[in-house]
């Protein structure tokens, strides 16, 4: 773990680089605003808390703190070294850890990808209260395990089971600096204005440091081998849910979406059409959009 940071954020922005300790983890944060009210903003793989700086902004606009953390594994984020180290339990517990860390009296939780598997996973156990939660293409869990039945997204989620080998995925992904990395992003990407060069550098630096790759693969190593850490099944989310979804998701079928009202009580839905994956950064204009109205 090191203290430089994995982002640079202009100092007109407002955002600042700090690291945070909890739950025995130290977590390189972004951070700006301040309150009462927080926003946690989780990322996904294979990003960094740089996924939300077009929503930073407009947030401590909205009079949120925001807190966007390098999820363990991440960036100059701890390392820990077991795959066991990975599963749901502990990465549920690192949210409310740094919920925790950050004394808000009231907390909307924003994630995408992977971070929005932890979302799920923490707001149906409760783990700490929520205001809100706001989800970006990933289905809830009891959703996502009736599609995996479906040749429709099992073709689709070829590379967790690729991820289960070892060494192998690291090696390939880690060759041409990470140009891997950055090809996660453009080739996915439908409107690539905001992927660029420079951009998609903060990415591929980030997955190059020492032990990063790993960490991050061995979120998927976890998933299936430690499956059972959390218990959400046939269980009724009650936190008021915003979903926000890229129709052009290549590696989630557009079916996702569907049922989640028979599992969240409070649920409102928007597709994006023509945009893909990475629907927060890709879109920025729509979702904020979206975030605005319905966070007020």
């Amino acid at each position: 773990m090191t203290n430089t940071p994995s982002w640079n954020p202009d100092p007109a922005s407002g955002i600042s680089i700090n690291w945070v300790e909890a739950n025995g983890q130290s977590f390189e944060i972004a951070q700006a605003g301040e309150g009462e009210k927080l926003a946690l903003c989780l990322h996904g793989f294979p990003e960094l808390h740089y996924s939300w700086r077009f929503q930073i902004p407009l947030l401590v606009e909205q009079g949120f703190r925001v807190w966007a953390p390098n999820m363990r594994g991440y960036g100059g984020s701890s390392k820990p070294a077991e795959i066991r180290d990975y599963a749901l339990d502990h990465l549920c517990a690192d949210v409310g850890a740094l919920i925790d860390a950050s004394g808000a009296k009231e907390v909307t939780l924003i994630a995408h990808d992977w971070g929005a598997i932890v979302a799920w996973a923490f707001a149906i156990q409760k783990i700490r209260p929520l205001q809100r939660l706001v989800i970006m293409n990933v289905p809830h869990p009891m959703v996502g395990k009736r599609e995996i039945k479906h040749w429709r997204q099992l073709r689709r989620s070829w590379y967790i089971f690729f991820f289960q080998l070892p060494w192998l995925p690291e090696f390939l992904i880690s060759r041409g600096n990470g140009r891997a990395i950055k090809k996660a992003f453009s080739n996915m990407a439908v409107d690539q204005s905001n992927f660029s060069e420079e951009a998609l550098d903060v990415f591929a630096k980030a997955a190059m440091r020492r032990g990063s790759l790993t960490a991050m693969i061995n979120y998927y190593r976890a998933l299936l081998r430690h499956r059972d850490t959390i218990d959400v099944e046939n269980k009724m989310l009650d936190t008021p849910t915003l979903m926000i979804w890229g129709e052009e998701d290549s590696a989630l079928n557009i079916r996702c979406t569907e049922g989640t009202e028979q599992w969240v009580s409070d649920f409102e839905l928007h597709r994006l059409p023509g945009v893909s994956h990475w629907v927060q950064q890709e879109a920025p204009e729509q979702v904020n959009t979206i975030l605005c109205k319905w966070l007020a």
